[in-house]
Formats: structure tokens, C-alpha cells, sequence
């Protein structure tokens, strides 16, 4: 077997200056590769990019020029962009009907903007960069694009219609999409994420946090970003995973509530 090495090629992480996308960042910093994070959170990103020894450029990922903007950004001061990860999202909660009133129309699509949309301006327009770089391999590898959706896609809690609907959505157009981009040689998967220690996670009380983790089979604890980091970077190198969701969540199925 051999490892597909990006090390000196370009990465963009979106939602890097904090949480999962933070720790995928500071891996495949690790792992050779320059780094560029797209994120809204100005300060947060900054100060990430700089201690990786990366980019910030502030981008909103459900606006399509915004990212055509970072992404011209990234090619012109990094070279060609070989490896997207998407991480950037919202989560929100509400129910079908609560009180009476249905769900808010608002609500439900700004969670599928930012969450679905987002994913799906940045992989479209990432691949239509990585389709015109040369192969670095002999089988045609160009780049790969690793999304992020949720346990939520298939295990869907009360109140969360909005984001199961749009992390449903990414796995959905995982397959597809890499299809799309095999004669290309870019490969696409989606890691499905369970209960992480993410910063939403983290402003819980501990006894909140310990209670949520014993709901894990085994390890019955919160996931390190790090571990979504490690799968993120094996993703990379391994040329055989493409067109796979990917549910990293130690053995959880999440009950109704």
C-alpha cells in the first residue's frame, strides 16, 4: 500500500478557529501541509492561524462570493489548493410544532445555509480548482474533500429537524459528489461526528458532559477533536477511502431525546 503525502500542498479548513475544524487544522499543519482557515470568527481564526504557522482569511461560507473570494485568496498567496475540509456550522433547536406554532421557516433555512449550502459552496468551488492542478500521483490523485455531518443524519433527536435535515443532506451528496469527481482524480468522503467536545459541548457543566459521555458504548466518553483530527489526516493519505460516510462515535445510537 502507498499513502497518498500531501505534505507542502495547500489545505483549506473552514470553522478552523475553533473545535473540530481547530484541531484538523493544527494536524494537518502537522502533517506538512499549508494551512489556510476560513472562518468568520476574526480574532479566534488569527490567533489559530499564527500559532499553526497558517492563513486566516474570513469567510462566510454560505455566501457563494465570499467563498470564491477566500478561495482566489488561498490560490494566488498559497498555490494550488489540494485538500478542503469542511467543519464550519451551526446547530440551533426547534421542534416540527411547539406550542402550537410550527417550526420556523427562518430557523430551518439558515441552518440548511450554513450548514448544507456551505458545505456545497465550498466542495463545488475547492474542486473546480483541484480538477485544473496536476496529478501528484500515478493514478491522477488531484486533491481530496472531507465534509462533516453528524450522527444527527441518521439519528435524528427531538428538536433537531433543521440539523439533521441539513447534515443529512451532506451525506446524501457525498456519493454523488465524488462520482462526479472520480474521472478527476479528487476524492470525496464525510465524517459523521457523535458527541464531541466541541466549545457548545464545552460550556456545559461537567456533571452535564460526564452524563453525556457514559451514553457512549465504549469509550463511554466525549470524543477529542483530535480523534476527528486523526480521521481526517488518515482520510487524506488513504486513496481508497472516497465516496464513504465515515460515523465516528464510538458505538453511540442516540435515543429519541
Amino acid at each position: 500500500m502507498s499513502l497518498q503525502n500531501w505534505a507542502g500542498h495547500t489545505a483549506i479548513v473552514t470553522g478552523g478557529a475553533s473545535g473540530l475544524g481547530a484541531a484538523t487544522a493544527e494536524q494537518l499543519a502537522c502533517d506538512g501541509l499549508k494551512l489556510a482557515l476560513f472562518d468568520l470568527n476574526e480574532e479566534a481564526g488569527r490567533a489559530h492561524a499564527d500559532k499553526i504557522g497558517g492563513r486566516f482569511v474570513k469567510v462566510d461560507v454560505a455566501d457563494p462570493a465570499s467563498v470564491a473570494a477566500g478561495i482566489a485568496d488561498v490560490q494566488d498567496t498559497m498555490g494550488s489548493l489540494r485538500v478542503l475540509v469542511n467543519c464550519a456550522g451551526i446547530g440551533g433547536a426547534a421542534k416540527t410544532v411547539s406550542r402550537g406554532a410550527p417550526h420556523d421557516p427562518g430557523l430551518f433555512e439558515k441552518t440548511l445555509r450554513v450548514n448544507l449550502m456551505g458545505s456545497f459552496n465550498c466542495a463545488s468551488q475547492a474542486a473546480a480548482q483541484m480538477c485544473t492542478a496536476e496529478p501528484i500521483a500515478p493514478d491522477g490523485a488531484r486533491g481530496v474533500i472531507v465534509n462533516t455531518a453528524s450522527v444527527a443524519a441518521f439519528d435524528g433527536q427531538v428538536g433537531q429537524l433543521a440539523y439533521s435535515a441539513s447534515k443529512g443532506g451532506i451525506v446524501g451528496m457525498t456519493l454523488p459528489m465524488a462520482r462526479d469527481l472520480a474521472d478527476k482524480g479528487v476524492r470525496v468522503c464525510t465524517i459523521a461526528p457523535g458527541l464531541f467536545l466541541t466549545p457548545l459541548l464545552d460550556e456545559l457543566p461537567q456533571e452535564v458532559q460526564a452524563s453525556l459521555g457514559a451514553q457512549v458504548p465504549f469509550p463511554s466518553r466525549l470524543g477529542d477533536p483530535t480523534e476527528y483530527a486523526a480521521m481526517v489526516s488518515h482520510i487524506t493519505q488513504n486513496s481508497m477511502l472516497n465516496g464513504e460516510t465515515i460515523r465516528l462515535d464510538g458505538a453511540i445510537r442516540m435515543a429519541p431525546r
